[in-house]
Order: structure tokens, then sequence, then C-alpha cells
């Protein structure tokens, strides 16, 4: 199912000691989990014994329970698909270790070995345990563990801290124990080189003020910088309360994205679900040159990996119901962030006209038409020329009525422009563009892509010209939706001296207008700002109606763009394919759209951003903000002439 895979995060009730209670606990907790359908369920830390048991780790009473447990265990998942992970002590050459036991199918396929024992503050496990570092074995067969099994036939298994579970044609597998996630280089690090998509951290972290937040932050960053999967299981609140309390804090984090985590701050019994999505783990270490280069220089570590080959079973895939598909994935979802990251992007594009205006010294000049994206660029560059501590008059904005302005769009460019403080310099092109239509023998009355493009094109002229006359800058408004579908005109709204807008999805657009206003960045402003965000979207180039109103709405024509915008996003930030994109969109659209709607636009999407490269070749600099971008230096390096023919026999299929 497009590499989706479910894993569960299993913490069950303990009793420090006692064994068959904790077993028994596991093993319900396995039964439960099992309706899911994971293909990973994992447990914290010691979760056999518990993992308070303190000076009782020396009791041979409870480390040969401890073996009896993980057999029982060991025995329940037989006929099972499910990787099992569950942590308990166990003893190699006269030393205790702390363990993770990995098992499918009835079968143990390694023991996992904490490597950095914490001996500080709160923390004095070198009181019992070794490091996998003091190893002095690689394997042991299973007979030699002394688990009771009822299993015919011996094996060996591989014992450490470099153990690479490779589920054939699923996923690969790594695993590590609580303190070795807060090491400088963890094993994960190495697993993760050595192929490990997803990793397990079995966990029994304490809980202080502020740790639960650091604590998320580092499985954060450790998913984002291994490009991992990774799942982290915590110890809950039923261990011992003697000195500390264990809050159960379990999450999963994918690439840097926190997906799912527990949210009572002090939990004692759950399971914790999450999909995970390996096309965007897959996707990011072809990519990331960085990632690849990391195993050059780690390369003597990674040859000392033992991989886990497991054949024969079948892994479930998900259907992603636990995925988290936003409709809007460019935006934050709270209003705080949105506003703080649009703000963020507000000061980019600002940051970037102000080093262009310094070194031409040039007068910014724009195009106005009262829509959301001339709108945007008007703001910078206003919010430009204050940073540069210029007159605001410096700005000269240019509004061109045509065949289809509309007397909304009209007086709202006037007043926007002044509520700027500078003067809006007003040039009719309808008489321009009757005489060109005539000087070509086109007839005024066919109102098609020529009638259309002349308007665009005559815009573009007038700005260029005047930029020419004052020595000025023209700034462009097209933004990334645009710029992907090809819905601009070529030589027209195309072409600028400098984008500010390239890399802002048509959606993010509003919502930039929208902080201008809530951050009071042009408090004489808001007023006809708010009234341009609910003014239709529209290019204008089609005469209005009898009421003045405007008839031409650009999604009528080239589809939602809530939608091109979901597309652009799994297209370019992941390489997803239409077939994917398009159950993702089914997921996320399915109150807004039928499947019929979203294939037709997923269609006209894919034959517009591979028909109108030849206008993204060379379209204008401008800086990226985003994760996605289509400037033809940097991110988008695609032939003009390529074929489409793959992707239309896939959406075909859909």
């Amino acid at each position: 199912m497009f590499d989706f895979y479910r894993v569960a995060a299993a913490v069950p009730e303990v009793k420090p000691g006692d064994v068959n209670y904790n077993v028994k606990k596991i093993i319900e907790k396995l039964e439960e989990a099992y309706e899911y359908g994971p293909a990973v369920i994992a447990f914290p830390e010691l979760s056999v014994t518990g993992y308070t048991c303190q000076d009782l780790f020396f009791q041979e009473t409870l480390l040969k329970a401890a073996k009896v447990g993980i057999g029982e265990i060991l025995a329940s998942t037989y006929g099972r698909d499910e990787v099992v992970i569950v942590g308990a002590p166990i003893t190699f050459s006269g030393r205790l270790y702390n363990g993770a036991f990995v098992m499918l199918k009835g079968k143990l396929l390694g023991i996992s070995i904490k490597t950095f024992i914490p001996n500080h503050n709160e923390f004095y496990e070198k009181r019992w345990f070794s490091s996998a570092a003091s190893l002095d074995i690689t394997q042991i067969s299973f007979s030699e563990l002394g688990i009771p099994s009822n299993a015919e036939y011996d094996y060996e298994i591989p014992v450490g801290n470099n153990i690479l579970y490779d589920i054939e044609n699923v996923f690969k597998l790594g695993v590590e124990i609580c303190e070795d996630l807060w090491a400088p280089i963890s094993p994960s690090t190495v697993l993760s080189l050595g192929g490990a998509e997803l990793i397990v951290n079995i966990s029994a972290s304490n809980e202080t003020i502020a740790k639960r937040e650091y604590r998320k932050q580092l499985v954060k960053q450790q998913s984002a910088s291994n490009l991992s999967e990774y799942l982290y299981v915590s110890a809950g609140a039923t261990e011992s309360t003697q000195d500390l309390i264990f809050s159960g804090h379990s999450m999963f984090a994918e690439n840097g994205a926190l997906i799912n985590e527990n949210h009572d701050f002090i939990a004692r019994d759950y399971i914790l679900i999450a999909d995970m999505d390996l096309g965007k783990i897959r996707h990011e270490r072809i990519v990331s040159t960085s990632f690849n280069d990391a195993k050059d220089l780690l390369r003597d570590r990674i040859s000392e990996i033992t991989t886990v080959k497991v054949t024969d079973t079948e892994v479930k895939g998900s259907d992603g119901e636990y995925l988290i598909v936003p409709k809007k994935p460019f935006i934050p979802s709270s209003k705080i962030k949105r506003v703080k990251r649009c703000r963020e992007i507000f000061d980019m594009q600002v940051g970037g006209l102000v080093k262009r205006l310094e070194i031409t010294g040039s007068k910014p000049v724009v195009g106005v038409s009262g829509g959301m994206d001339s709108t945007l660029t008007l703001l910078v560059c206003a919010k430009a020329l204050k940073a540069l501590d210029r007159d605001p008059k410096d700005l000269v904005a240019i509004t061109m009525p045509a065949f289809g302005t509309s007397d909304r769009t009209f007086n709202n460019s006037l007043e926007l422009i002044k509520a700027l403080g500078t003067e809006p310099l007003i040039i009719d092109i309808k008489d321009a563009c009757t005489q060109h239509l005539k000087d070509i023998g086109h007839d005024i009355n066919v109102k098609d892509v020529t009638y259309e493009n002349t308007q665009a094109r005559e815009r573009t002229q007038v700005l260029m010209d005047y930029a020419n006359k004052i020595g000025g800058l023209v700034v462009g408004t097209g933004d990334l939706s645009e710029l992907a579908l090809g819905w601009c005109t070529y030589n027209g709204d195309q072409m600028s001296m400098y984008g500010v807008n390239g890399s802002i999805p048509k959606t993010l657009v509003r919502w930039m207008i929208d902080s201008v206003i809530e951050n009071d960045v042009f408090p004489e402003a808001s007023s006809v700002l708010k009234d341009i965000l609910d003014t239709p979207i529209s290019p204008e180039l089609l005469p209005p109606d009898k009421d003045g109103n405007i008839t031409q709405k650009t999604e009528d024509s080239v589809g939602p763009y809530e939608l091109h915008d979901f597309f652009i996003f799994y297209s370019l930030r992941y390489g997803y394919g239409p077939s994917k994109i398009y159950y993702l969109a089914k997921k996320a659209f399915k109150d807004d759209y039928s499947d019929e709607e979203i294939k037709k636009w997923l269609t006209m999407y894919f034959k517009r951003l591979f028909s109108q490269q030849f206008k993204r070749s060379c379209m204008p600099d401008g800086v990226k903000v985003g994760s996605v971008s289509m400037s033809p230096r940097g991110d988008l390096r695609m032939p003009s002439d390529a074929s489409n023919a793959l992707w239309m026999e896939e959406i075909e299929s859909l």
C-alpha cells in the first residue's frame, strides 16, 4: 500500500520483579495491538522484569524468570507476522546486559544490546549492566541462551548493538535502547547509514520538569539527521515511584516531524498507533548527498553491521488509516504557527528584494491588479523600502485597466497603493490592446487566448519600458502554483526583473496577506487588504458581467488551487507518482471532492507540469523560501520537452 506500514508502541502495566504478571500483561497487550494491524510492536526497556528492579537484577530467581518469560512471549508470537520487540536482562560470559529481544513468528531474530549505560544524577545503571562495547561474542545459539522453548531445531542468534533486521521486500529495522539516543554518536546513526529505515528505541525515561519537551526534540532531531522513521516507547507510571516517576512518553517521528505521541503527561497502560510512509524516507535518502557522503565517512563502522535477513514472512502493509494527510501541506495548522511562519517568509521576501535594490539602486516597479499576488508583491516592496529607509514614494505602483478590469479590483488597487504611502500611476491599456489586435488582424470580438494574452503582454511591456524610463526594477507577482501549472502568459506576467512570490503557493499567498494584517505591518492598509482577500481569484482578461462583477474565475478553468498545491507538494517534495498522490488526495479531501474530480484535476496538473516547463526554464531570479521551488537554477532542472507518457499511463490506470 504505497510503502505505508503501521507501528505500535505498547506500554503495559508492570510490577517490578513480578515477571509472571508482566509477561501476562505483555501478551495481553500483544493481542490488543494485533487488532490494529501493525507491522511492528515495541514494548519498553526491561518491560519483562520492570526497569526499576535495582539490585534485584543480581538475583538468580529474577534472571531465570526473565528467560522463562521471554520464552512465553516468543511462543505467543508463533504464526504471527508482526515484529515484536521486548526488553529484558540477559547474561553473557558472566556479565549482565540490557537487551531488546526482537522476535517474529516464534523465532528470536536477534538481541540488540544497550551501548550507553547512564551512571550520573539519578541513574546508576553501571551498578548492574555492562555496555554492548564489552561483549566478547557476536552471536549465540538459542539452546545456549537457556530460554525454554518447544522449538524443534537450534539456531544462531546475533547479539550486539549493530544488528540490522532486514524484513525482505518490506523495510529494514534497527533497535537501540534509551540512553543510546542521548549519546553524541548513537547506534541508530550507524544503523541508519547501513540501511535501517525504521529505528525503534525501547526506553525507560523518567519524567522531570521540561524533560518531555527535550526528549521530544531529541527524537525529532534523530529522525531528521538519520532520515529515518523513529518509534520511541517508554516505561509507564506503574514502574516503582520510590525515587522517580516514569511517564510512559511514547512517540513516533518521521524525518524530523512528530507524527504521533501519547498526550497524557503521566500514562500507565496504553497503545500508541502510527502509520509510517517509507516513501518519504526513501526519497530523502536518494536526494540527500550529505547522507550518502556520511556512509563513506563511517564505512568501517557500517561494515561491522550484522544483517539478519527475514524472508519467510508476510509483514502487513497499512491502508494509511492513521496517516496524517493535511489538505494544505504548505500551511501550518495552528494560527499561532501560521502567522509566525508567514511573517518569517515575508521577511525572507523582503530580505531578497532589499539586496537586489541595494545592488541596482533601482526603484521597485509593480503592476497592481487588485488581486492577491500583486498585493503581496506590493507589500514586500513597501516593506523593503522601509528597511532601506527610503521614501515610500520610490515605490512605483502601476495599475493598468483593460477589457476585464472590474470596478472592485481597480478601486482596491488605488486604495492599497495610497495606503502604502505612494501615488498610483494609472495607464489604461485598452486602446493599445485594441490597436495591437487590429495590427495583427485579430477580431476583437473573438475572445480567445490571443485576446487574453495581448493584455498580459501589453502590461508587461508597459512595466518594462516604464522601468527603463525611471531606472526601475520590475518586481514580479507570479506565484509557485501558477508556475507549476504554467498558468501565466509567456513573456507576459511570466516575466519580470526579479520575482518575490516564485516559491509561494497560491494557498499560502492568502495567509501571507492575512499575517501582514495580523502583525499590523501596514495598519492603514488593513481594511482594503481584507476586501482583497475576499475577491475571487481571476486574471480579469474577459469583460465583467452587466453588473460589473468578475466573470472569469481561474479555478473554474484550471481547477481548485488547494488540490493543485497538494499535488505540487507531494510530486515535487517527495517525488510521489500519480497513484500515490491520488490515494492521499482522496483521503485528505474525501468530504470536498469526488474521486472523479480529483482524478480530473490531477490529470490536468501532470499534463501542464510537463508541457509548461519552458516557461520555468527562463523564469527570473527570486529567493527560495520553502521546501519546494521550481527555479531552473536549483530545485527543478527538467527538460522542457520531457515526455509525460508514463505519468499519464499511471493516471489512466487509476
